[in-house]
């Protein structure tokens, strides 16, 4: 970090508008929790995010941003931009947070507050709640502020974090839509913590599924099993040498087919996931997984019916990461500086993955608070404290509108250096 990016900070610091927008954030905690668990009653499961994804729409406009609209994908977005900014090719800063929860939508959802503990209980209400207020938040103390941002600040409660969504919200982004080569940086806001992502695990998931003709177990005796097929796969496919660095990993998360203990089925799949913080990994493991899965029916394939194979990709996380010298990782450090707070740099899958591997500058950031349970029914969330959580992303926002034209530069070289020009 340089010392004039640690100046910069302070001096912004300083400015009486920043200052109002802290002052909002500080004033108005209730307000934030009341957000908080009004979203959390709005059930958001994969690929049904359009309710909440309204909710927003909503609240974008009672805070007087500009450009309110819903994408193609389902994303609900809005802008901050210059007062004289009347282009529509200028650059933009993205700030993030998913809509998607992991549970179905007839999940019961409503949070349930105790009065002897500042913990809020209920489905998603930390991932990601959590941050979805966070990015309500900063909207609102910038709009209280009056901040004319020096770049435009496209805020996106965006759809396709969780699961076989596949970020998909991002994928529109970064790909199909009108933003996509405005972006020169982007912020995603995720749960609770003070933990920042800069490094993507990237992962890989598939749906492995056999077919067979079935029959009886005892007048078909000898037909090809579905089900054996599928375990003889799935059990070579653990044997791979998986390597311990970079660590890679592999998990069988579900495995069905079948109709009764007499009859043998005509099919049966399972889905499996590979995770590793490089990309040579995955692509090679994915090579052994579609040998190993072919070669398991090729005994079979001069029978009068014989058995097919089928290997649908249902995830495809890009491994990446941000350069150590990245000007958005120096103004991360510069403001934790400015706040005394640790920065702590950590791996994970998340919304940043996709930016990051097309060589954007990006990361993940939690909202302050803590949580836990995560991904089950008794997921909780405490926002306790999170106040200097929210002033630290406020800063790095506003920090990162001042230096769009560094970070550009980091976008336009990655490219020419090789980085991925197309959606993974």
């Amino acid at each position: 970090m340089s010392a004039s990016t640690h100046q910069r900070i302070t001096s912004l610091a300083a400015l009486t508008p920043v200052h109002r927008g802290f002052h909002w954030l500080h004033l108005h905690q209730p307000q934030i929790h009341k957000w908080l668990l009004e979203m959390v009653r709005i059930p958001a499961p994969p690929f049904g995010e359009q309710a909440r994804a309204f909710w927003f729409l909503e609240h974008f406009r009672s805070l007087g941003l500009t450009n309110v609209h819903l994408d193609q994908e389902g994303n609900a977005l809005a802008e901050l931009s210059p007062e004289d900014d009347c282009t529509s090719t200028s650059p933009v800063i993205l700030l993030s947070a998913h809509l998607d929860t992991v549970f179905p939508a007839d999940t019961p959802c409503d949070p349930v507050e105790r009065a002897d503990s500042s913990r809020i209980h209920g489905p998603g209400v930390c991932d990601n709640a959590a941050g979805l207020s966070g990015l309500l938040a900063i909207a609102a103390a910038l709009r209280y502020a009056h901040i004319n941002p020096p770049a435009t600040i496209l805020f996106a409660a965006n759809v396709g974090e969780e699961g076989e969504g596949n970020l998909r919200g991002m994928r529109h982004l970064f790909g199909d839509s009108p933003y996509k080569s405005r972006i020169v940086a982007a912020i995603a806001l995720e749960g609770s913590g003070t933990a920042v992502v800069t490094r993507a695990l990237g992962s890989l998931r598939y749906r492995i599924t056999i077919e067979g003709p079935g029959g009886h177990s005892w007048s078909d005796a000898g037909t090809p099993n579905p089900i054996l097929l599928l375990s003889r796969a799935l059990t070579a496919i653990s044997d791979l040498p998986f390597p311990s660095s970079p660590l890679t990993t592999l998990n069988v998360g579900s495995i069905s087919g079948g109709t009764s203990v007499n009859s043998i089925p005509s099919s049966a799949s399972a889905l499996l996931e590979i995770r590793s913080s490089e990309s040579l990994p995955l692509r090679d493991a994915a090579f052994e997984i579609r040998r190993i899965v072919t070669d398991t029916i090729v005994p079979f394939i001069s029978l009068p019916s014989p058995p097919s194979v089928h290997l649908e990709s249902i995830g495809d996380r890009p491994a990446a990461s941000l350069p150590a010298d990245s000007a958005l990782l120096a103004a991360l450090r510069a403001v934790d500086r400015h706040l005394n707070l640790r920065t702590e740099l950590r791996l994970g899958s998340t919304d940043a993955n996709l930016p990051l591997s097309l060589g954007v500058p990006a990361l993940a950031i939690g909202t302050g608070g803590t949580g836990g349970s995560i991904h089950t029914l008794k997921e909780w969330y405490d926002p306790a404290g999170r106040e200097i959580a929210l002033r630290r992303i406020l800063l790095l926002l506003l920090a990162t509108t001042q230096i769009t034209p560094q970070l550009g530069m980091e976008s336009t070289a990655a490219s020419s250096d090789g980085a991925m020009h197309s959606i993974p």
